[in-house]
């Protein structure tokens, strides 16, 4: 059966809930493998809550369908506070970047909670900006980040530059046609972040749409984590379910 855009392919699903260090109960789910345990994690935080972005993002969503299957990875997803989606809403309200580092503290505390192998950050729009705001305070506790389509709108020059001697991989993943930020202004913003890896993808826009696209933004994400499952296969044998 080809993998379309409603395919969820088979995985161990979890309805999970944490608490931040404020007291906001966050609310999530974890995929895991089938078939043995994970070998890398990737922790999703969404797009800008204020424009629609929830755990549900199609990006993250169609990762969570199908990677635990394809590419033996466990991926966890949430919502950031205050927002809203089919599994349900987190407590409090758009912190505009700056409450959200509880948020992907509570996130990583989860992680190693439940004993998942240590997580590359995959942020999307406002989610990268969380990352690059916030993650190097959690060094050792994350394998890498890859940025997808960074706006670099909240991000200041300063927290650019606290990245400029981290050794963990920084992957950026940017759309010919971003809005926000395409690939030649992106690269001057980040140049004070010599470790870098840049990834165009000729013809996207910020939102990645289209099939062609996720498959290439997922390949690109894998290839970091388990490239020895590449290429990604584009029909599954096994029985998947298609959702609407």
């Amino acid at each position: 059966m080809d993998i379309r855009s409603s395919t969820v392919l088979p995985a161990n699903r979890t309805d999970i809930d944490f608490v931040t260090a404020d007291g906001l109960t966050l609310v999530g789910e974890v995929a895991t493998p089938v078939d043995g345990p994970p070998l890398g994690t990737l922790l999703f935080l969404h797009p800008l809550p204020t424009a629609g972005g929830f755990m549900d993002s199609h990006l993250i969503r169609k990762a969570s369908n199908r990677l635990p299957a394809l590419a033996q990875l466990a991926t966890f997803r949430f919502n950031f506070r205050g927002v809203s989606s089919p599994r349900g809403t987190s407590d409090g309200q758009f912190g505009d970047g700056i409450a959200e580092a509880n948020d992907l503290d509570a996130a990583l505390d989860e992680t190693e909670r439940r004993g998942l192998p240590a997580p590359w950050l995959v942020g999307w729009s406002f989610g990268t900006e969380v990352i690059l705001k916030h993650a190097l305070s959690h060094r050792g506790r994350f394998a890498g980040a890859i940025l997808l389509a960074p706006p670099v709108h909240r991000t200041t020059p300063e927290d650019l530059s606290a990245w400029q001697d981290v050794t963990e991989p920084l992957v950026a993943i940017v759309p010919e046609h971003d809005t926000f930020l395409p690939p030649e202004p992106a690269k001057l913003k980040f140049s004070v972040v010599p470790r870098i890896t840049f990834i165009d993808v000729p013809g996207a826009k910020h939102l990645f749409v289209g099939e062609n696209y996720t498959r290439e933004v997922l390949s690109l994400i894998v290839a970091q984590v388990n490239p020895s499952a590449l290429p990604l296969p584009t029909e599954y044998v096994d029985g998947p379910s298609d959702v609407s």
